[in-house]
């Protein structure tokens, strides 16, 4: 008798426990940005060629399909819509180093060669910390801001302070293996797995979620522990929304509407969801997001468009 592999045991269990919902899964490709290194990007257009363009960063250890699959329709009915994976998420950029600087230079990058202009950034828990740095870094791009399940500050509190102190120390020991061949060609290896074609979308889930090893993960996460924009939030001069998700055990509602009351003029739109509701409580949050990012979108008119050096405002 044939037995199923332990793998198999563990994401048909997932498959009857977790609703993942069945939408079209648009396609990508590798995007080259000079200098820096290849991405998967998915590029889905609007309903017009002078559609406003929105670009999605994804939480950690995910992908920018695997946050943001369950969006990307509704988005793009009025939205260009754009993803890509970050740096050691699924098929991102293999550097030596895993930095969010990096990473909000990566968005920049990607925004000239694809030859968008001031666009509109959005991003789920790390992605919305990101979507932060790439205002700061490079705020000539950024016409709007949606940041989701997000917060200014990892460090909050004495357990996140301990979690994030130790999770520095621990990542600092491994930090040498990312100079490592192996290392390298192990992450692109697991990221092949995205080149197969399920039959089922939960299938493809489970292999977009395999293709960031949980030593990725820690790194970023490590990263995400150094982060602390509190005193420059006020000084975000575009229109900018806050989606809050009120029942989240990672990032703290209370926090979370904190940090949109420092950035002038956000607007909050919460949704009774956890911190994965963008996938897993997707039903609650496309909405959310969509009421956030047309809210942006319609505020932009009230912005003048400048042109702003992005030299005087870097960290």
């Amino acid at each position: 008798m044939h037995l199923p592999s332990p793998l198999t045991m563990v994401k048909d269990q997932l498959v009857h426990r977790i609703y993942v919902p069945h939408v079209r899964i648009p396609e990508g490709r590798m995007v080259e940005l000079p200098g820096r290194g290849s991405t998967y990007v998915t590029d889905t257009p609007g309903p017009s060629p002078d559609s406003p363009t929105i670009v999605l960063l994804h939480a950690v250890g995910c992908t920018g399909l695997l946050t943001w699959f369950p969006a990307i329709g509704p988005l793009s009915r009025r939205f260009r819509v754009v993803t890509l994976d970050q740096r050691w998420h699924g098929r991102g950029i293999q550097s030596e180093e895993f930095s969010l600087y990096d990473c909000a230079d990566d968005v920049a990058a990607l925004v000239e060669v694809l030859g968008l202009d001031e666009v509109i950034v959005a991003g789920y828990s790390m992605g919305s910390i990101i979507a932060q740095r790439v205002w700061r870094q490079h705020p000539e791009i950024v016409s709007g801001l949606v940041l989701c399940a997000t917060t200014d500050r990892f460090r909050s509190s004495i357990a996140e302070r301990a979690f994030h102190a130790s999770m520095e120390v621990a990542m600092l020991g491994t930090r040498g293996l990312s100079r490592s061949r192996i290392a390298v060609v192990g992450a692109r290896t697991a990221a092949k797995a995205l080149d197969l074609e399920p039959d089922d979308v939960h299938d493809w889930a489970f292999a977009e979620f395999r293709s960031t090893s949980p030593w990725a993960v820690g790194q970023a996460v490590a990263a995400l522990g150094r982060h602390h924009s509190r005193p420059w939030l006020p000084r975000i001069d575009v229109p900018t929304a806050v989606v809050v998700t009120l029942q989240d055990h990672v990032l703290a509602p209370d926090n979370q509407i904190a940090l949109a009351r420092r950035i002038p003029g956000a607007t909050i739109h919460d949704v009774k969801a956890g911190h994965a509701a963008c996938v897993l409580q997707s039903e609650r949050f496309v909405p959310a997001l969509l009421e956030a990012v047309t809210t942006v979108n319609a505020r932009r008119r009230d912005f003048s468009a400048r042109r702003r050096p992005s030299s005087s405002l870097l960290a």
